[in-house]
């Protein structure tokens, strides 16, 4: 739960509840953070030296857990983006304590008042992750872009890196950068352009008390920094993904498109945002005119990153072309080992690829075992994200029942469908027959359960189209 921050601890009491509902963890077994304690000490052995370089991270200022530095530099028309990114295998054996925990959870856990990490925090904050106190292994990806934004892997290699900048997206100033930061970041937003990519990435919200003193919720600004920073890490994952293709290998992400009742849904919401979304342009043309600064715009980016069918992961099969319908492109995911146990995998394969060796049988091994372990973890995650919403929904609302609401019907059956709110950044079901996609009705707040994270709402009107 990156997309939901909570400073005065309005949800606490919630949030407790949820982790202990859906039993996250809040701390590792004793062997585990013994291996931990063990595998930080290791010395350091077959990385190239690449201290000389001049690495940065560029990261939420908070973070410590940090799977990326970069440096840049030009080569002919090309730039080569020398993409450093922990080396959490060196760290974790196959089948120690690490990482049988690691298979276990999956991914790390977000939620609004910490997480739950998928490595010992000595590793995944210390030891491994590349932060400015010192030397850390890392894999380092080669990474060509040419003038029209492809990026293809041009090498790969272990190397002992030193970060010369802990950046924040919040201070971050483009001198900071490394040079060609701005043109690298404008080439691989071209050729998204150009393929039809629709990189939807809304701004975290945040519980605040407004003027009234009433708790809502607010969009925290999103930096250019921070999108053009995701950029680097996806032309990453893209010349990962073709390279691991061109071997007959690899871990996918795959992503169908929304299908066209989704869509439909998503232009009656836009309706309700009074956003402009023309008949004849497609959901990702429209995408890419939305301003994640602009609350309405932010609104309903988080409306369509809930609209799709969910990504899932899926291993190298020949004769199928494995296809990530918002990227527009085949790709992978290798860029946050720390956060998620897949990456681990595609990094390992991706080195040996680069390098012309064969992918080692245990990675290969582990493909074909990774898509049920990630699907249940990003499934708990979803489910998590899901309790968080609702009970952020119903602290919002506790107080208010009586009220009634503005909203537009976003899709209705025979007895029911959901309403978006006009005034409050909510979706409810409500209970009603003949409801019309793209109605103006007026709903009721009748009841709210904080503990159990409830709302529910009665129409008592409609007031045309």
């Amino acid at each position: 739960m990156k997309t939901l921050v909570d400073p005065d601890r309005a949800l606490a009491a919630g949030l407790a509840s949820i982790r202990s509902d859906f039993q996250v963890p809040d701390n590792f077994p004793p062997d585990v953070i013994a291996a931990a304690k063990e595998a930080a000490s290791r010395p350091l052995r077959d990385h190239v030296d690449r201290t000389a370089t001049r690495f940065v991270t560029l990261d939420p200022a908070s973070s410590t857990d940090l799977d990326q530095a970069f440096a840049i530099e030009q080569a002919g028309t090309d730039l080569v983006l020398r993409y450093a990114i922990a080396d959490v295998a060196w760290f974790v054996a196959d089948d120690d304590p690490i990482d049988a925990e690691a298979w276990r959870r999956g991914e790390t856990i977000y939620l609004p008042d910490g997480k739950a990490t998928l490595y010992p925090p000595l590793l995944s904050e210390g030891a491994a992750s590349l932060l400015p106190d010192g030397d850390r292994p890392a894999v380092v990806f080669a990474v060509r872009v040419a003038p029209d934004g492809k990026a293809t892997l041009d090498g790969a290699e272990r190397a002992l890196i030193r970060s010369a900048a802990k950046l924040a997206y919040e201070t971050v100033k483009r001198e900071d950068l490394p040079a060609g930061f701005d043109e690298l970041a404008r080439r691989i937003g071209a050729a998204e352009d150009a393929r039809g990519a629709a990189r939807v990435d809304p701004p975290e919200q945040e519980m605040v008390h407004g003027d009234d003193g009433r708790l809502r919720l607010a969009f925290r600004p999103r930096s250019m920094a921070e999108d053009d920073n995701a950029g680097l890490s996806l032309a990453t994952n893209l010349a990962v993904a073709t390279a691991l293709r061109a071997h007959h290998t690899g871990l996918f992400r795959v992503m169908a498109p929304p299908d066209p009742r989704a869509v439909e849904r998503l232009r009656h919401t836009a309706r309700c945002y009074a956003l402009d979304w023309p008949r004849e342009e497609t959901l990702e043309q429209f995408s890419r005119t939305l301003d994640a600064n602009e609350p309405r715009s932010a609104a309903m980016m988080l409306a369509i990153r809930r609209a799709g069918n969910g990504a899932s992961y899926a291993p190298y099969r020949a004769g199928t072309t494995p296809w990530h319908a918002a990227m527009a492109a085949t790709y992978a995911q290798a860029t946050a080992p720390l956060r998620r146990l897949a990456d681990r995998y595609v990094i390992q394969a991706a080195l040996a690829v680069a390098n012309g060796r064969p992918v080692p049988e245990g990675v290969v091994a582990a493909f074909e075992k990774l898509p049920k372990v990630m699907a249940r973890a990003d499934g708990r995650s979803s489910q998590i994200e899901h309790a968080v919403i609702d009970l952020a929904e119903a602290v919002l609302l506790a107080g208010r029942e009586g009220e009634v609401f503005g909203a537009t019907v976003v899709d209705g059956d025979d007895g029911s469908g959901h309403v978006q709110l006009d005034d409050v950044p909510v979706i409810v079901r409500i209970n009603s027959a003949g409801l019309i996609p793209g109605e103006q009705v007026n709903v009721q707040l009748v009841a709210v359960d904080v503990d159990k994270r409830t709302t529910r709402f009665v129409p008592v009107g409609q007031i045309g189209h």
